[in-house]
């Protein structure tokens, strides 16, 4: 079965990736493309999303979303990811954005879309997404999944206490846990065990790919070992929300009860995710524990060779 899929994200290395995955595999059918500022400023994200999905050979609406979160500034880590977000790879430049703008866009296609039909993959800062949902919060009810790359069961890797997404907004993150609708998360304990190392992008490099797998390898190749992870590789988080969607059969999951901390001290964007109901909240979320990190290389190795 085919799912309707609105992909917001933020490229960002790891999102295009991502976004390759998602436009490579026939479980997903990717209607629109919304995009926000965060690991880069929202003017490369932007050039960035429509440069991938332009590569991938699949038109597609891509509509500019939030430049800053609900509150404050997004700041791009350009540790990881570069002044231009894809760590310095160059892309030829993708079709022109369509009109108008993210949240609009999303709230346009869930109107249009039958109850529970619609999976919404956020892989940024929950900035769109929140915005489409507080606005008209009706339309909750067509969304049949929230699947998001964000948070941290323990050490963060942008604070000591928050993940990167988390922490760019986390009043919007905890809009769309409060949504009633079924969201599910990818931690970074979860992308730490799809580790990319030498060994894997040379794996990837021998399969005869065309311009898309030569470019996922070469952001690969760019990103620098996690010192978080004693350098033995990066991690590949936005792929991981990806592959969920299309094989679940590579992940355990658990239900979980989920708040965010969204003060002004040093805990702002700390996901507390209760695995054990130690807080008396009953369950509103699926946390992915696991995943076959053998068969997620694997997977997105063949995917990508169907692409362009």
């Amino acid at each position: 079965m085919t799912r309707r899929v609105i992909i917001d994200c933020d490229p960002g290395t790891d999102d295009a990736i991502a976004l390759w995955l998602a436009l490579a595999s026939p479980e997903i059918e990717v209607s629109l493309v919304t995009v926000a500022g965060g690991n880069a400023g929202l003017a490369s994200t932007l050039a960035n999303a429509s440069a991938v999905v332009g590569l991938a050979g699949r038109p597609l609406p891509i509509v500019a979303g939030a430049d800053r979160p609900l509150l404050g500034a997004f700041r791009a880590d350009v540790r990881v990811h570069g002044m231009d977000g894809l760590a310095g790879v160059k892309l030829p430049d993708g079709p022109a954005p369509a009109p108008g703008v993210a949240a609009d866009a999303i709230r346009e296609q869930l109107r249009n879309a039958a109850p529970a039909s619609v999976t919404l993959l956020g892989i940024a800062a929950a900035t769109n997404l929140a915005l489409a949902l507080a606005t008209e919060p009706a339309l909750a009810d067509r969304v049949e999944e929230i699947v998001l790359m964000t948070g941290a069961v323990g050490e963060g890797n942008w604070t000591p206490g928050a993940e990167f997404n988390a922490a760019m907004d986390p009043e919007a993150l905890a809009i769309l846990l409060a949504s009633g609708r079924p969201v599910t998360l990818t931690t970074l304990e979860l992308t730490a065990q799809a580790l990319v190392t030498e060994e894997r992008i040379a794996a990837l490099r021998s399969l005869e790919g065309g311009l898309c797998l030569a470019a996922c390898c070469d952001i690969m190749d760019a990103v620098p070992p996690s010192r978080r992870l004693n350098h033995r590789g990066h991690p590949l988080h936005d792929p991981c929300a990806v592959a969920w969607i299309i094989a679940p059969r590579l992940f355990t999951a658990r239900d979980v009860a989920v708040q965010v901390e969204c003060g002004t001290g040093p805990g702002r964007g700390r996901t507390h995710i209760d695995r054990w109901g130690r807080s008396g909240v009953p369950p509103h979320a699926r946390l992915l524990e696991t995943i076959d990190p053998d068969g997620f290389f694997a997977l997105l190795g063949e995917r990508l060779t169907r692409l362009p």
